[in-house]
């Protein structure tokens, strides 16, 4: 009979600053997320610690008064990891080390463990393997106590190689390997996705965690992995849809985040190839998310990195069953009434109206709306298609003539 176990969580503290380039309020959003990829990671958060500073400290990142306060919360509660809210420099993460005397990690190494955690396929581990070996190499110095010369003796006195030497030698060799084995299967998926024929490509893309595997399964009637976790999508999955009569390809990709390690974004930049090649990007926002507009903002920056911002886009702001905008008081004379009070036909009259149909509002989860969306994306694929093929216009009538989808 197998015995019931309990998933022990690492404990864990987090800490954060506050600068003149990240309000108080900023921070605290900041660090709702990192503590979300925590847990996402398997850890439980015990404490947050905040300090205001004009610049982050160069040699401890926070200042010592603080630094003091996270190690007596740390000794006291037999804490074994601290992560810190942004990247860290080899110098920072030795000397925090010494005084906290635990496990320190940053935003980065605490985003590529997750996808460590999550990648499944050969080519997924490739990418994550070489994101992690870059960020690695300037990291070597001092994670050997011992620096001496690898032998001594008779026969064996020289310049020889130091330990830290012959450490980063083979680091730079596994990184040209590994870029190697995915410069062999980016040629591999490029011929598969040669094959596909001239069928339209739509791609999902938007941040983590909007909703994008769960809309793939209701649009394609598949079961692509969907989880209420950051970055339950790391390899790129393909479907063939058909809407009405016609046949096109929905690709959903892996979700983009605020401060993501330019490590992952150039190994993963083969796999956003799905991004680069699609005809049509349906960009998913979470709109039940309190800053969903800083999402979008961080998506479009990473679309426009890849060379991929021009492309036509359907905006689809899903999770319409979750929003709740925040109560307000018309009797309050001093409150002041802000977009977090704002009512979904509100956003509609702002920005999002000047999209036009472009805009769309769902939820993917309790298929609502999922009749427009439908009726919209097949319009904008038919018009691709014909394009494309002008004597199979035909073949596909116009949205209008059809009666349900």
């Amino acid at each position: 009979m197998l015995e019931k176990k309990d998933i022990n969580l690492e404990k864990a503290v987090l800490v954060g600053v506050i600068t003149q380039e990240q309000d108080e309020e900023t921070s605290k959003e900041y660090l709702d997320e990192l503590e979300f990829l925590t847990y996402t990671a398997g850890g439980e958060v015990l404490k947050r610690f905040t300090q205001k500073v004009d610049m982050p400290n160069p040699k401890t990142f926070i200042g010592s008064g603080k630094m003091n306060q996270v190690k007596e919360f740390v000794d006291e509660h037999e804490v074994g990891t601290v992560i810190f809210d942004d990247e860290l420099s080899p110098a920072q993460e030795r000397n925090i080390s010494k005084i906290l005397n635990c496990k320190i990690l940053d935003r980065t190494n605490l985003i590529l463990d997750i996808f460590a955690q999550r990648a499944q396929t050969s080519y997924a581990r490739t990418q994550v393997e070489l994101a992690q070996c870059e960020y690695l190499l300037p990291r070597l110095k001092g994670m050997w106590t011992h620096l001496e010369r690898q032998k001594g003796g008779i026969g064996m006195r020289g310049p020889g190689e130091t330990e830290i030497e012959t450490d980063r030698r083979i680091v730079r060799d596994k990184i040209a390997l590994l870029k190697a084995k995915i410069k062999t299967i980016d040629k591999q998926m490029a011929v598969q996705r040669g094959n596909r024929g001239k069928l339209v490509r739509v791609a999902l893309v938007g941040y983590t965690n909007v909703g994008k595997s769960t809309l793939m399964n209701v649009i394609s009637k598949s079961d692509v992995f969907a989880e209420n976790k950051l970055f339950a999508t790391l390899d790129t999955t393909v479907r063939k849809v058909v809407i009405g009569n016609l046949p096109f390809l929905v690709s959903d990709t892996v979700g983009f985040i605020r401060k993501l390690p330019t490590q992952l974004v150039e190994s993963f930049k083969s796999t956003l190839d799905e991004v680069r090649e699609a005809d049509l990007l349906l960009h998913v926002v979470d709109i039940s998310h309190s800053n969903f507009e800083e999402h979008i903002e961080s998506v479009n920056q990473i679309l426009d990195d890849i060379e991929s911002k021009d492309k036509p886009t359907i905006m689809v702001f899903n999770k319409i069953d979750a929003y709740e905008p925040e109560p307000y008081d018309e009797d309050d004379l001093i409150e002041v009434r802000t977009k977090a009070n704002y009512s979904l036909e509100e956003w509609r009259k702002t920005w999002m109206g000047r999209l036009g149909d472009n805009a769309l509002f769902i939820s993917a989860i309790n298929k609502e709306n999922m009749d427009e969306f439908r009726k919209r994306v097949y319009k904008e694929v038919r018009e691709i298609h014909v394009t494309r093929f002008p004597y199979n216009n035909f073949l596909y009538p116009d949205v209008e003539e059809i009666d349900s989808i």
